[in-house]
């Protein structure tokens, strides 16, 4: 037991005194990031859900040109692209509060006071915007020859739409998808700004309690890197399983053989 004993005392001196990273102090708070690590998924899987699910009817109009509805979408997502993603969540979480109306709405107490809906709110609406867009170009570049395909089986516009050109439009738009989830789990970051104790506000904490420079930050920074790693291999899987019948192939090359006179 001594000796054992004798080895953390070192290593903890090492840490402390000797190591750029205290990584022994980062080790007695790892919890905490873990604890950070689940709000950021939190808010940004829910927010990639609920404005995927928004964005799909938003992204059909604009693609067909729906009357009055495709200036409004038009609108919102130049609204929501055009502006910053911090300016949107200070709207919510302190502009809304400024109106005496919100106040006494029945929404006030459960959901617009609480920071954490602010947040998943401007968070929605900024992906649905963007993924708006980019799905909307999906579907208008869908192949001429599905869709005659499509007409020529006899199938209604709505069934077209759901058996061919949906299907097709998100197999070609995951590429542009996987850059749009690594883009809102970097954006999370704001939370911290809002009393979220996010992954960056659990890493500002630390610096903050014990007066450090850098160790919290760091390790944010890695908690981020290997979410990110684990999103972009499940992207990369999803493009090699659906996307695969896209890829360039390899021609065989035959020998010439002499024809025989």
């Amino acid at each position: 037991m001594e000796r054992e004993r004798s080895f953390f005392e070192y290593l903890r001196d090492f840490s402390e005194n000797i190591s750029p990273l205290d990584f022994v102090l980062v080790y007695d708070n790892i919890g905490k990031f873990f604890e950070g690590a689940f709000v950021t998924l939190q808010l940004t899987f829910l927010a990639l859900f609920i404005g995927g699910l928004l964005a799909i009817p938003m992204a059909i109009a604009r693609a067909y040109k729906k009357p009055v509805l495709n200036q409004i979408i038009w609108g919102y997502t130049y609204a929501f692209r055009g502006t910053p993603l911090l300016v949107q969540t200070y709207l919510f979480y302190f502009g809304l509060g400024q109106f005496e109306a919100v106040r006494n709405s029945f929404l006030w107490s459960p959901i617009l006071s609480d920071p954490w809906w602010c947040v998943l709110i401007a968070f929605t609406l900024n992906t649905a915007a963007y993924t708006t867009e980019f799905l909307r170009g999906a579907i208008e570049t869908t192949p001429r020859g599905e869709i005659e395909a499509a007409k020529a089986c006899g199938m209604s516009p709505s069934t077209r739409m759901r058996i061919v050109e949906l299907p097709s439009a998100f197999r070609r738009a995951l590429p542009a998808y996987s850059n749009e989830v690594i883009f809102t789990l970097h954006g999370s970051v704001i939370a911290s700004t809002v009393t979220l104790q996010d992954l960056l506000g659990v890493g500002r904490w630390l610096n903050g309690r014990y007066y450090l420079a850098y160790e919290g930050f760091i390790t944010a920074m890695l908690f981020y890197m290997a979410i990110v790693f684990l999103i972009s291999q499940a992207f990369r899987f999803a493009e090699r399983r659906y996307l695969g019948h896209l890829r360039p192939r390899e021609t065989k090359k035959f020998e010439k053989n002499p024809v025989p006179i």
